[in-house]
């Protein structure tokens, strides 16, 4: 009598899908976590750019008018973005000897950013202005701009009078 070898028909063991199951698990928990911190810089970055689009804004608007102490973004630019007054040139504290102009907040695109500005005579012929923008990286509107948690982003152009 002649004892056939039965052959494996192919199956896979527990052990086998256990440990396929466990590759497949932190395949997919790494693919998620890749894709969460790629939407979460992705939004940073659209804040920074934002900013900084709205800092160039202000400034060149502001040259425009050669610098005066009499500019209001409000009015100048309110028909383009939401923007409030938070406080006024005599409400504000000096930054690097500028003057301040006033405070104001810029709402867009879900996100609250607050502007700065300030200016500084450096001759009798010349001024700087320096525009300062302050956002949260969650995009949520600021109260103290001095916070650390705050980013932001400065801009300084030079105008005649």
């Amino acid at each position: 009598m002649r004892i056939k070898k039965v052959e494996s028909a192919g199956a896979f063991t527990l052990v086998e899908v256990m440990v396929t199951i466990l590759i497949l698990s932190v395949a997919l928990i790494g693919a998620s976590g890749y894709r969460y911190y790629a939407a979460l810089d992705a939004r940073k970055a659209a804040l920074q750019s934002t900013a900084a689009r709205i800092a160039l804004l202000f400034c060149e608007s502001w040259r425009g008018v050669k610098g005066a102490e009499t500019y209001d973004p409000v009015t100048h630019l309110g028909a383009e973005l939401t923007i409030e007054q938070l406080f006024g040139a005599a409400d504000a504290a000096t930054e690097d000897d500028f003057a301040t102009l006033g405070g104001f907040r810029v709402t867009t695109n879900d996100a609250s950013y607050n502007v700065t500005l300030g200016y500084k005579d450096l001759g009798v012929d010349l001024r700087a202005l320096n525009v300062t923008v302050g956002w949260s990286p969650q995009g949520l509107p600021v109260e103290d701009i001095a916070d650390p948690g705050v980013k932001l982003f400065k801009l300084t152009t030079y105008t005649e009078l």
